[in-house]
């Protein structure tokens, strides 16, 4: 090696040291207002959360008492004030999952297949299916609670003309008020894993469906070969989201039955609004909101390392 080289090569490596030091100081320096917000607003509120959770908390009084691992206890307890309501509600909000999640899967994807192919006027039922997510729940909770009112509402009637029984209980009987909770949903929220499903297949290689069809296989074989492993990472997004949306489900239950019949539709989250905000009961709703996160992130990590698991199989 000759001089120049080896007394060229520390001043090298030191500009490149600057240089990436200088490239990661940028970084931070655009991420700074996201991780500021992140903080503020998520962070902050989190650990705050936790604290509150510790203490029988009632904004409207002064002083707030620790009461330590008491309020989670109670969760726990049978008989206690916050026990059988508690867990009708995660009941509730599991069988609301359990029979939501299965649709807005499958036939989003099926659909997403039908809109994939080159037909004519696809873009115009791209936007068709597209466009309920768009509506805020609140939009949605109130006008289907009009259409599908008991006594005036337009589905009812139009069921009495074509001769068909109208007096179904659809918004304050179960299992009728289920069947409109999990329809309303899967209508309002399939476009957008359609859309998802949509990106998921523009990706996948388009010449291993012609190996495929070349090597003998039908449209099921493709389906389950070639289809499915190339959207296994978007089966797992689409999953895990929608079982953390439908877990988190408020607005329908709310809007569109209250609740009810009794509290047989009241739902996890709308419970704890109830004990935190109507109730004041702000340390008893902070358990229950880690409590449902806890379930969640481990439903979570569940699903992600079965499709992992599936995935490296």
């Amino acid at each position: 090696m000759s001089r120049s080289e080896s007394s060229g090569t520390p001043g090298t490596v030191a500009r490149k040291s600057h240089h990436g030091q200088y490239r990661t100081g940028t970084a931070y320096l655009f991420l700074a207002p996201f991780l500021l917000l992140f903080a503020v607003f998520v962070v902050v509120p989190a650990i705050f959360g936790i604290w509150i959770s510790l203490h029988v908390w009632n904004p409207l009084l002064v002083n707030q008492r620790f009461v330590g691992l008491f309020n989670y206890f109670q969760l726990f307890t049978p008989g206690s004030l916050t026990f059988g309501d508690f867990w009708q509600a995660m009941g509730n909000t599991a069988l609301f999952t359990v029979a939501s999640v299965p649709l807005l899967v499958v036939i989003p994807l099926l659909l997403a297949m039908l809109l994939n192919q080159k037909l004519k006027g696809v873009n115009f039922f791209r936007a068709v299916f597209f466009a309920p997510y768009v509506l805020g729940v609140a939009v949605i909770g109130v006008v289907w609670r009009y259409l599908l009112d008991p006594q005036n509402g337009v589905l009812n009637g139009l069921l009495e003309l074509v001769g068909l029984p109208s007096d179904i209980p659809w918004t304050v009987d179960v299992p009728a008020a289920w069947f409109t909770l999990v329809g309303v949903t899967v209508w309002w929220v399939a476009g957008f894993n359609i859309v998802i499903y949509l990106a998921g297949l523009k990706g996948i290689n388009q010449e291993l469906y012609e190996a495929a069809a070349i090597d003998g296989a039908g449209p099921m074989r493709q389906f389950w070969s070639v289809t499915i492993p190339g959207l296994r990472p978007v089966l797992a997004f689409v999953t895990t989201t929608t079982i953390l949306s439908c877990a988190n489900v408020f607005g329908q239950p709310y809007l569109i039955t209250g609740g009810g019949p009794g509290h047989a539709t009241r739902s996890a989250i709308q419970y704890i609004a109830y004990q935190g905000l109507e109730q004041n009961q702000m340390g008893a709703a902070a358990a229950m909101s880690y409590l449902l996160f806890l379930v969640l992130a481990i439903i979570s990590i569940i699903n992600f390392r079965l499709q992992s698991r599936t995935a490296g199989e």
